[in-house]
């Protein structure tokens, strides 16, 4: 390709380059927005008298990331008052907690944390 045939097709040499000013336009980026905070939720396990302790430690350990010091407080607790705080996630998260713990045929419930 001749150096005539380039230029026909908008290509440009290293010496025409430093003589042809070049302005780069950068649009601003647009101002980011903090992320809005989901509501917290409260995901609480009840007493019952189908299930036995283990199994209901058993289960918080496999579905939660409680450690199992914080797995036999909660279950004690429902236990001995008839209700425990599991824990406080978003509210799809709570949804999905109460469902996984149903299913092992615990109930477990969930509120909106006043917080």
């Amino acid at each position: 390709m001749s150096e005539q045939d380039a230029m026909s097709d908008g290509l440009e040499f290293a010496g025409e380059a430093e003589d042809a000013a070049m302005a780069v336009v950068t649009k601003p980026a647009p101002p980011r927005r903090k992320p809005r905070k989901l509501p917290p939720y409260k995901v609480l396990l009840h007493n019952d008298d189908v299930n036995d302790i283990v199994f209901v430690i058993r289960s918080i350990l496999r579905l939660t990331r409680l450690t199992p010091e914080e797995a036999l407080e909660r279950t004690l607790e429902a236990h001995e008052t008839g209700v425990a705080l599991l824990l406080v996630t978003h509210k799809e998260r709570a949804e999905l907690y109460c469902e996984q713990f149903t299913s092992l045929k615990l109930t477990v419930t969930i509120e909106r944390d006043s917080e």
